[in-house]
């Protein structure tokens, strides 16, 4: 480490021992964001885990990396540090410090001010160490300079920065030790050929004493001009179109990205006991939801039915592999050309990262988007199930004609997964959008209900899926 690095380190250091006088507005300012899983509840524990300074100390503005134990979960903070906040940046207050090492000058979200966006890109063309944080990237891509940063709208566990319409950044709000799957999996899959799915062309982590290293941001190339799947799914509702040709090559893509990861990564094979503690698990969640969420008690019954088919399965050797975690249509874009790419493989932030880390069966990634598709079509107004039901078989034709084998051959595997999906989204839309919660319900009714034989569609010409004679029941 250079003379001067060393020095910055060490002031860094003595300005983190200094940040307890931010503690009072950061305790305020973080119930209110987005991407805090606490929101409503007082804080408890706050505690500085790291602090680096980005700019040399005394620049104006200056940009500080946090890291923050928060009642046991650490979050990544940039702060931008300005004597006085511009009118146009004044949504991103913070607060004023009244000690410390900042004493009288204005704290506030980084991420919100151009300048600084513009300087943690350039941190990231410019690979290295600073402090506790490492940054790092793909020499084979060209990052160009200037890029003007603009925040991505609608996020709610992260932050998403665009630069020039050519890459994205997300910022990871909360973080563990661990590779995100943010980036291992995208990684492995531009490492084994597959163009399905943006590659990350930089990065960077935290490396702290006696821990993994921290993922903390990936940046990507942004899909300029695609449209976002679950969009364009409404649209074509709205105008009354039809779907399955999408659906038919989404399914395509998707098995195209689940083939390259279980070629990339190593596969396991589920037996009896494993099995057995999948749909134990998947019993304790609808138990858990049916006392949080009174209108599911009625069908609680119905549903345990689909868990204790699949405990009885014993395994069969099902195979499990990385997978997306948290597909559905919000998690695609068909870009300019017409061809799909997956997006956003951290799988649910609300779980431990080292569940998401672990192999699963598919069959889970598959089962979110036919429940995608379920609430693209109950969201419309009236209710368009046949729309649903096509679009469910066009994905499941579109699967098996790159893969060879239709998801509805296991229909105990599919229907847990599905029953499972519902009953998560019961629990979600109980606690963050009741008027929604009937768009679950709806599939809940129908998943307690007895099982019936499945009827096995024969592949049609991609892109054309026939209504059965007589029509199929709803997957989900």
């Amino acid at each position: 480490m250079s003379e001067a690095a060393s020095a910055r380190s060490r002031l860094t250091a003595d300005r983190a021992a200094g940040i307890g006088p931010l503690e009072p507005m950061l305790r305020a300012w973080l119930p209110a964001q987005r991407w805090f899983a606490g929101k409503g509840r007082a804080i408890d524990r706050l505690r500085t885990v790291s602090a680096a300074e980005l700019l040399p100390p005394g620049s104006t503005p200056g940009l500080l990396h946090l890291l923050l134990d928060v009642d046991g979960d650490c979050y990544q903070l940039l702060l931008g540090i300005r004597p006085s906040l511009p009118p146009a940046l004044a949504p991103t207050l913070i607060g004023q410090a009244e000690h410390g090492p900042y004493a009288g000058r204005v704290v506030y979200e980084a991420l919100g001010d151009p300048r600084l966006a513009a300087m943690l890109l350039e941190r990231l063309r410019s690979p290295g160490a600073l402090g506790p944080l490492r940054f790092d990237r793909d020499p084979a891509t060209e990052i160009p300079a200037a890029l003007t940063p603009r925040p991505l709208s609608g996020e709610q566990t992260n932050t998403s920065l665009i630069y020039g319409d050519s890459f994205i950044l997300k910022v990871f709000r909360r973080v563990g030790p661990g590779v995100n799957p943010d980036l291992e999996l995208p990684r492995a899959l531009a490492a084994a050929g597959c163009t399905r799915v943006p590659a990350p062309v930089a990065w960077y982590e935290a490396e702290l004493p006696g821990s993994e290293p921290l993922t903390l941001g990936v940046l990507q190339p942004y899909l300029r001009g695609s449209d976002d799947g679950w969009q364009l799914a409404l649209r074509r509702l709205d105008a009354g179109g039809d779907f399955t040709a999408e659906a038919h090559a989404l399914g395509r893509a998707t098995a195209e990205v689940h083939s390259a990861l279980a070629a990339a990564l190593p596969t396991v094979a589920l037996g009896a006991e494993q099995t057995a503690r999948l749909a134990a698990g998947m019993t304790a969640r609808l138990a858990a939801t049916a006392r949080e969420v009174p209108a599911l008690r009625p069908y609680e019954a119905g549903l345990r039915g689909a868990f204790d088919a699949l405990a009885a399965s014993r395994g069969a050797g099902v195979p499990a592999q990385r997978i997306h975690g948290d597909l559905h249509l919000g998690q695609t874009l068909r870009t300019l050309d017409g061809s799909w790419s997956l997006i956003d493989f951290e799988g649910e932030p609300a779980r431990p990262l080292a569940d998401r880390r672990r192999p699963e069966p598919a069959v889970r990634d598959i089962a979110g988007i036919l429940r995608s598709f379920d609430y693209a079509a109950r969201s419309h107004r009236p209710f368009a199930p046949a729309w649903a039901d096509d679009c469910r078989a066009a994905f499941c034709e579109g699967y098996a004609r790159t893969t060879g084998r239709d998801p509805r051959e296991d229909p105990v595997l599919l229907r847990a997964y599905e029953t499972d999906k519902a009953v998560y989204e019961a629990r979600y839309e109980s606690r963050h959008r009741p008027d929604w919660l009937h768009v679950p319900m709806a599939a809940i009714r129908r998943l307690s209900e007895p099982q019936r034989p499945a009827h096995r569609m024969p592949p049609s010409t991609p892109g054309v899926t026939p209504r059965p004679k007589p029509p199929r029941r709803p997957l989900a």
